[in-house]
C-alpha cells in the first residue's frame, strides 16, 4: 500500500498483455468464461426482482426488506462459513452453491411465469439465495488463490474478476430493462437459471491440486475467534474491513432506491432504472481495466482513499440531481469509486492474509461487504419513507466522503503495518534495488 516514485509508462503493447495476464492459467480461465455468462444472468434477476417488487407494492419500505433479507444471512452465516470453508474443499463447495443458485432462479421463474408469484415469496427465495451466498462468497474469493499457479498474478485475477462482475453489471441491467418491458420479469429469472449451467461445467472441467486440509483440531467458535483477533491485530485488515462495512452500510444501499429514482424523480420507467445501473456497470467497468492494468499491489492505500471520496461525492450529487442526463454520469462516477474501494480492499487482504486463515479473512470480507448492506437497505427503506429517497442518498454520500478522510489520516501508519509483509513476500525489493542502485551512482567512481 506504500507509494513510491512512478514507474516508466510501460509500452502500450505490454499494458495491454498485463491487463488479461491471469488468463494464461488454464483453470482460471475456465472460471472466467462460465462466470461472465452467469453473472448476466444474476444481474437480470437482481433487477427483475427489485423491479417486481416495487410494481407490485409501490414500497420503498419492502425494497429495503427485500435487501435485508437477500443479505442477512450472509452477516449472520458469514463467521460459520469463513471457519468451514478453511476445513472444506473450497472448489466442492463453490460447484454446490452454484447448483442451489441454479434451483433458486428456477423457482423463481416457475412462480413468475405461472402468474402465482407473491411479495412473500420473493422475500423467502432472496432468504434461500443469501444463505447460499455466505458460503459461496468466501469459497470463491479463497479458491481464486489455487486457480492462479503465480501468485504475482492474483491481484490481476482479483481486477479481472471486478471486470467481469461490472461488465455483467453494464449488460444484465440493459437486457432485464428490455425484457421486463417486453415479456415480464418471469423470463429474467428464466434466463438466470440456465446461465448457471456455464459455471457449474467450468467449474466441474478443472484440474486443481489436492489440496491438503489438516484434521480439525478445535470447535468452530474458537477458529473464528483466531481469525477474528488476527484481523483485529493488523492495522491494515482491521482499517480496510472497518471502511468498507461503513461504505456498504450507509453508500451502497442507494442501489435499493433506484427504482424510486427512476419512477418518482425522473419519471421514467424499468427501462430508466437500467440505464441508471448500466451507467454505474460502466463507471465500474472502467476502474476494473484499470486495477487489471496495474503492475503492483503499491499504491492501492491511497486508490482506496481517492475512490471512497469519489464514491461518496458523486451519491452527493446524485442526491440532487433531477435530470437523466446528469444523473447517468454521476452513476459512472459513483459505480467506479465503489467498485475500485471494494477491489482494491479485496486485492490487498488477499495478499497480505495468512493462507490457513484465508477462508476466515474473507468470509470478514463477505460480511463487512455483504452483511452490513442487508442493516443499510432497512435504514434505507425507513429513511426514504420518512425523508425521501433523494435525501437518503445524501446522508449515505456525506457519510463515505467524511470516512474516506479518516482513512486518509490512517494510511501512514497502514504503510508502515504492511511494509515488512511486502518485503518478505518480494513485493518491495524493486524499490530496494532502486535505491541500492541510486546510492552506487552517487559514488565516486575507483581510481
Amino acid at each position: 500500500m506504500s507509494g513510491g516514485e512512478a514507474a516508466p509508462a510501460a509500452p502500450r503493447g505490454s499494458t495491454l498483455r498485463s491487463i488479461g495476464r491471469a488468463l494464461r492459467h488454464r483453470n482460471y480461465r475456465l472460471f472466467f468464461s462460465g462466470q461472465s455468462i452467469s453473472l448476466i444472468g444474476t444481474w437480470l434477476t437482481r433487477i427483475a426482482t427489485s423491479w417486481l417488487i416495487y410494481r407490485l407494492t409501490g414500497s420503498a419500505l419492502l425494497l429495503g426488506v427485500l435487501g435485508f433479507a437477500g443479505q442477512i444471512p450472509t452477516f449472520i452465516l458469514s463467521p460459520v462459513a469463513g471457519v468451514l470453508v478453511d476445513r472444506w474443499d473450497r472448489h466442492r463447495v463453490l460447484v454446490v452453491t452454484q447448483v442451489l443458485a441454479m434451483v433458486q432462479s428456477g423457482v423463481l421463474a416457475a412462480l413468475a411465469l405461472g402468474g402465482v408469484i407473491q411479495v412473500w415469496h420473493v422475500v423467502a427465495l432472496s432468504v434461500v439465495q443469501g444463505i447460499t451466498n455466505a458460503f459461496d462468497m468466501p469459497a470463491r474469493q479463497a479458491l481464486v488463490v489455487e486457480m492462479v499457479e503465480d501468485r504475482a498474478d492474483l491481484p490481476n485475477a482479483i481486477a479481472l474478476n471486478s471486470s467481469m462482475v461490472n461488465a455483467a453489471r453494464l449488460l444484465g441491467p440493459s437486457i432485464a430493462g428490455v425484457l421486463i418491458a417486453g415479456v415480464g420479469e418471469g423470463y429474467c429469472f428464466l434466463i438466470d437459471s440456465v446461465s448457471y449451467i456455464a459455471v457449474i461445467a467450468s467449474l466441474l472441467m478443472m484440474r486443481l491440486p489436492r489440496r491438503i486440509v489438516a484434521p480439525p483440531t478445535s470447535r468452530v467458535l474458537a477458529d473464528f475467534q483466531e481469525g477474528f483477533r488476527y484481523a483485529a491485530e493488523s492495522k491494515a485488515i482491521r482499517s480496510v474491513l472497518l471502511l468498507l462495512a461503513l461504505v456498504s452500510l450507509m453508500g451502497t444501499p442507494y442501489t435499493v432506491l433506484l427504482p424510486v429514482i427512476a419512477r418518482e424523480v425522473l419519471g421514467g420507467s424499468a427501462s430508466t432504472l437500467g440505464l441508471l445501473t448500466a451507467a454505474s456497470g460502466l463507471g465500474a467497468l472502467g476502474g476494473a481495466v484499470y486495477l487489471a492494468s496495474r503492475q503492483t499491489v503499491l499504491g492501492l492505500g491511497r486508490v482506496i482513499f481517492l475512490s471512497t471520496a469519489v464514491f461518496g461525492a458523486g451519491l452527493v450529487a446524485f442526491s440532487r440531481a433531477h435530470a437523466l442526463w446528469l444523473s447517468l454520469p454521476l452513476m459512472f462516477l459513483t459505480g467506479g469509486g465503489m467498485m475500485l474501494q471494494m477491489a482494491s480492499s479485496n486485492t490487498i487482504l488477499q495478499t497480505i492474509v495468512d493462507e490457513d486463515k484465508r477462508g476466515r479473512v474473507m468470509s470478514l470480507f463477505a460480511m463487512a461487504f455483504f452483511g452490513t448492506v442487508p442493516f443499510g437497505s432497512l435504514i434505507a427503506g425507513v429513511l426514504a419513507t420518512r425523508l425521501g429517497a433523494e435525501t437518503t442518498i445524501l446522508v449515505g454520500g456525506v457519510a463515505c466522503f467524511l470516512a474516506s478522510l479518516v482513512f486518509l489520516r490512517q494510511l501512514p501508519e497502514i504503510r508502515r503495518n504492511v511494509r515488512p509483509i511486502y518485503i518478505r513476500m518480494g513485493i518491495l525489493p524493486e524499490l530496494t534495488g532502486g535505491i541500492d542502485a541510486a546510492c552506487n551512482l552517487a559514488r565516486p567512481p575507483e581510481q
